[in-house]
């Protein structure tokens, strides 16, 4: 009866899960075959009248994605909650549209970007064994956006969740808008958690690891994303990044540097590869992709521009090149191709050797201005990171706090303390604390990540001891049982016990999380 009632407690932690990463873009309930009471079933079909519902797609064995992906579609959460545990990869992300390709209903398809309905979750794949969930767990807080929401245990690394507190719809009446931000977002998290290994290129919406009672490591409700803030924390980066924010291409009145005689000679080629010291296939794509810039094009008309290129190439480079030279073309460090590049590409390369003009027409480059109260904003956003960053240099795992006057802390970081007062008001991220009184007054400096850091230690560290201690009194009491048929059957259930402990403890921090945002 204990044993039940446990897997009834890892249940309902798993429908929890899964019902915050879904949002409400399931059925609640299969509508041909659920065994939940009529009124129940009925009450949940009125209220997922209230949003529009779609579908994921799941697979029980990693083997079924080689040659087309072998799987089924589901459209509730009741029908994906009974078969977790069968269930090896799934799109934690909803798709619009969906069906099978073979009369055996085996083959599925659906799942390309511009189908997807809405984006639930983020997902980091870091795919190496090498640092533990508590190094994955500092790692988000110190360099990225915060605490993730859930990280599952693969066979060769992890899976890092970070979910919205409401989805991201995804439009084609806007032109992908929103899955374009959407991709710029997934970037900049890989980016922020490249100390850890995150895999930069991961599909960014497609399977991922399915949560079962086996592969939760760590899960907690409360830390969820707003999508604007998701949004604003991404458009930093890009801004220290020097992605060119504020850095608009303004063309004159001119031809599409597309339609020039070069560009089309340039695009014809294909028998490049290059030798040592010579200018081969990365320099041809990384020009056609300077060229695709200059011209005002948006990396996803440059990427498919290049992918098209790039496969009637004789030595096609791999698609994690593209990305690269992609990435780079468009980091706002190049204005335009090089003309010297252009002449010795074509001279090696081109299929018809003749004279013909390069030329890049005119562009006119410009910073706007920011306004006063946005430059004032951005000095009061770099004082707000050179304390985190102290504070995180400084700190220690068993003591969130770091003991120093308002006077050393403004010489260590040089600020004025009028500016230091200012920020702390509006700043999200410090916090403050004075203990005593007087002259023997102490003020404590943290950061928000830095708390939340230190409650984790602190709910692992009582959680172990406590542990040590339970463990010792078990014992204690096993070794004072006599031998008997019922002894084996106790000792293999403490054994059980042990063996899910680990998960169970993960599975209830949330219970002891303060929200600290």
């Amino acid at each position: 009866m204990a044993i039940f009632a446990f897997s009834e407690h890892k249940r309902d932690k798993l429908t929890r899960i899964l019902d915050i990463v879904l949002h409400e873009g399931l059925l609640t309930y299969n509508p041909k075959s659920s065994r939940t009471h009529l009124q129940e079933q009925r009450q949940a079909k009125e209220k997922d009248k209230l949003h529009k519902k779609g579908a994921i797609f799941a697979v029980r064995d990693k083997s079924h994605f080689e040659g087309g992906v072998k799987g089924y579609i589901i459209t509730s959460k009741e029908t994906l909650i009974e078969q977790a545990d069968c269930i090896s990869h799934f799109t934690p992300n909803i798709f619009r549209r969906y069906s099978y390709t073979d009369d055996k209903r085996k083959m599925i398809k659906g799942f390309e970007e511009e189908n997807l309905q809405q984006i639930n979750t983020f997902i980091i794949d870091i795919d190496t064994k090498n640092y533990s969930v508590n190094e994955i767990l500092l790692a988000c807080i110190d360099e990225s956006i915060g605490e993730p929401t859930l990280i599952l245990e693969t066979d060769r690394g992890y899976q890092v969740y970070f979910v919205l507190t409401e989805p991201m719809f995804i439009s084609n009446k806007s032109k992908f808008l929103s899955l374009k931000v959407a991709k710029r977002i997934s970037e900049n998290l890989k980016r922020s958690l490249a100390s850890i290994e995150a895999d930069m290129y991961c599909n960014d919406f497609g399977f991922f690891r399915m949560p079962n009672h086996q592969n939760v490591q760590w899960f907690n409700e409360l830390a969820t994303y707003d999508p604007a803030t998701l949004i604003a924390w991404s458009q930093r980066l890009d801004a220290d990044r020097g992605r060119g924010l504020f850095v608009v291409p303004q063309k004159t009145v001119s031809p599409s540097l597309l339609n020039a005689d070069w560009f089309y000679q340039l695009i014809q080629t294909t028998d490049v590869q290059g030798e040592k010291g010579q200018i081969g296939r990365n320099n041809l794509l990384f020009t056609l992709a300077l060229v695709c810039y200059q011209d005002g094009r948006d990396q996803a008309y440059t990427y498919d521009l290049l992918d098209e290129y790039n496969s009637k190439l004789r030595a096609p480079l791999k698609p994690q090149d593209i990305y690269k030279i992609l990435e780079s073309a468009y980091s706002g460090r190049y204005h335009g191709p090089k003309k010297e590049y252009v002449e010795q590409l074509l001279a090696l390369y081109a299929s018809t050797k003749m004279d013909m003009p390069i030329s890049f027409g005119r562009s006119v480059w410009y910073k706007h201005k920011k306004a006063r109260e946005d430059r004032e904003r951005s000095h009061f956003d770099e004082w707000e990171e050179d304390i985190s960053k102290w504070i995180a240099a400084e700190k220690q795992v068993s003591e969130p706090f770091i003991w120093r006057t308002q006077k050393e802390l403004c010489h260590e970081i040089g600020i004025a303390s009028s500016s230091l007062n200012k920020l702390l008001k509006q700043s999200k991220k410090i916090l403050k604390t004075t203990a005593g009184r007087g002259r023997n007054a102490k003020t404590g400096w943290t950061t928000v990540e830095q708390y939340i850091a230190y409650i984790i230690w602190l709910k692992k560290d009582v959680g172990a001891r406590f542990a040590d201690i339970n463990r010792t009194m078990v014992e204690e009491h096993l070794a004072l049982l006599a031998p008997i048929a019922g002894y084996t059957k106790l000792v293999k259930y403490v054994q059980k016990m042990r063996q899910i402990q680990s998960t169970t403890e993960q599975l209830t921090m949330t219970e002891t999380m303060m929200y600290t945002g």
